[in-house]
């Protein structure tokens, strides 16, 4: 099967979607304890109408934030090119691969695909379906929720180890 990938920590392959990633610290940033509450309904940061104008420019996925138990989100709102690897989109699928350190929830458009794009283990690839029919022009938003872990005695901090988005195009005949 035929693939090609945008690095989203790469510049050029930014520059070619027009995105910018975004961070915020707290489960829900700017409230009070970072959001953190005994019961909470979920986090508006996951929504792709939510205001992260404020929130830092992130040029480095993979730089340490936080340690201890932390929540940290990651937003981009990506427009997908005219073509990827020197191919049209026509015929292909979109998919975005990520591993998150520790734990992660992958939010595309404000929907979590709750078999492939929530919490799957410590430091567990992830690949979840942006599109089964992307088109030039479209535009996506992807929220990731990351979280030091393990979350009673967590080590480390938080960071992206990749975000990539992959195309793969499926043979005629097929």
């Amino acid at each position: 099967m035929p693939r090609a990938t945008l690095d989203l920590q790469n510049a050029g392959d930014l520059a070619a979607v027009g995105g910018q990633w975004k961070v915020a610290h707290g489960f829900v940033p700017d409230e009070p304890n970072e959001g953190i509450v005994p019961e909470a309904e979920g986090s508006p940061c996951r929504l792709p109408n939510y205001d992260d104008s404020g929130w830092e420019d992130c040029g480095d996925l993979g730089a340490w934030r936080r340690r201890g138990v932390s929540f940290i989100w990651y937003r981009i709102k990506a427009t997908l090119p005219e073509t990827v690897g020197g191919r049209s989109l026509e015929g292909a699928r979109c998919l975005f691969e990520s591993c998150i350190d520790d734990y992660g929830e992958i939010w595309i458009n404000g929907e979590c695909d709750r078999e492939r794009a929530t919490v799957q283990g410590f430091n567990v690839p992830q690949r979840v379906v942006v599109s089964t029919e992307p088109k030039a022009g479209d535009e996506v938003t992807i929220a990731i929720l990351a979280m030091n872990g393990p979350l009673a005695a967590p080590g480390g901090a938080v960071f992206v180890r990749y975000a990539n988005l992959a195309f793969e195009w499926r043979e005629s005949g097929y």
